[in-house]
């Protein structure tokens, strides 16, 4: 691995980190619920993006300097799976049980469903 990869996946994640701030305040300041939709539509958002470059990666239309800004710096900063957990067990915490199992299981579903979406996407290019 080389210095010019390394500084590629900083500079993705030096995007990503506050792109990630950015849309959670933005879906925050917007919405009012205790469910963690900013957090949501990030890491949905996120699947969806990397699904679409290994699509694009699968039909040989992806760089690999690409892949590496996009796929590991941005969505490795943008998407979040410690704020996602943290966020179901503070729903369980405060007895939003239902909201709890949602973000917990309708992340995982949706996220691939939006994964596998961009997969095809990619793939159709």
């Amino acid at each position: 691995m080389g210095v010019l990869v390394v500084l590629v996946v900083a500079v993705g994640g030096f995007v990503g980190a506050p792109a990630r701030f950015l849309v959670d305040r933005f879906v925050a300041d917007r919405a009012e619920a205790d469910f963690p939709l900013g957090t949501f539509l990030i890491n949905i958002s996120g699947a969806f993006l990397l699904g679409l470059l290994t699509g694009l990666d699968i039909a040989g239309h992806m760089p690999q300097l690409v892949k590496d800004l996009v796929g590991v710096g941005f969505c490795g900063a943008y998407t979040t799976f410690s704020t996602w957990s943290f966020e179901t067990v503070r729903l369980l915490e405060e007895g939003e049980v239902l909201e709890a199992l949602f973000n917990a299981f309708g992340s995982l579903a949706v996220g691939l469903v939006a994964a596998g979406g961009g997969i095809a996407l990619g793939l159709v290019r």
